[in-house]
């Protein structure tokens, strides 16, 4: 486990002169990491702060109490390893926006916050379009083609938010957290709590700490579509 200098891409400088370094440095991220930091990505702050308290509610709300149940009884077969190894302590619910919403299926969201989920997404795919055109530019490629490349015989893509507590476990030597793994999907965009760190990504066979920012940010995954240059991560 080691500490790098993790690459940030301010967006702001992609409107002016300093556009070409703003590209250079994704397309330096993409080859060596394959994940950035995202600061100044046009979602507010606002709305990002809303989605945050809500989601908060939300575990202590409806889902504290399952995971508390769940959690005593996977601590009592712990022992058995081979449980253990094949678990990761976390509480998590998905919300699928394309090809076709679910949002109205989840029990337990309040109005509001199924409306605030649904403004959110609208500005979570406006950027996730944004990256992939910054790639299509980077690799020489028309605009919107990758955009393309994932739409779906229906002609949308899978697109959705998978919402993830991950609560104190009160024996972390029986379990590792989350397990490691690639996700699934061209762009990843990960909105992490700016209060609890533990987020690492495998880099050059050593694990690295993804740091906390200070301000709300996104940390991005491009690096599950391939291209020669780059390669899928592991988290």
């Amino acid at each position: 486990m080691v500490n790098e200098e993790f690459p940030v891409i301010n967006m702001e400088l992609l409107e002016g002169d300093r556009r070409p370094d703003a590209m250079a440095d994704i397309r330096d991220a993409c080859e060596n990491w394959g994940f950035f930091e995202l600061l100044n990505h046009g979602i507010s702050h606002k709305l990002m702060d809303k989605v945050e308290r809500l989601t908060k509610e939300h575990y202590r709300r409806f889902q504290e109490q399952r995971f508390r149940e769940f959690a005593s009884k996977t601590l009592e077969a712990g022992e058995d390893k081979k449980i253990v190894d094949n678990l990761d302590w976390e509480s998590t619910f998905f919300i699928r926006h394309l090809p076709v919403s679910n949002i109205a299926d989840i029990p337990d969201l309040e109005d509001d916050h199924r409306a605030t989920m649904k403004e959110f997404a609208v500005e979570l795919e406006k950027l996730a379009e944004r990256l992939l055109d910054l790639l299509c530019e980077d690799l020489g490629l028309e605009k919107g083609y990758l955009k393309k490349a994932f739409l779906g015989s229906d002609g949308f893509p899978t697109f959705g938010t998978k919402v993830s507590n991950y609560p104190p476990c009160p024996r972390p030597e029986l379990f590792r957290g989350l397990r490691a793994h690639t996700d699934a999907g061209g762009i990843i965009l990960l909105f992490q709590d700016d209060k609890v760190s533990g987020l690492q990504l495998l880099k050059d066979g050593r694990w690295v700490d993804v740091p906390r920012s200070a301000t709300p940010s996104w940390s991005t995954s491009e690096t599950n579509w391939r291209s020669s240059r780059t390669g899928g991560i592991r988290a």
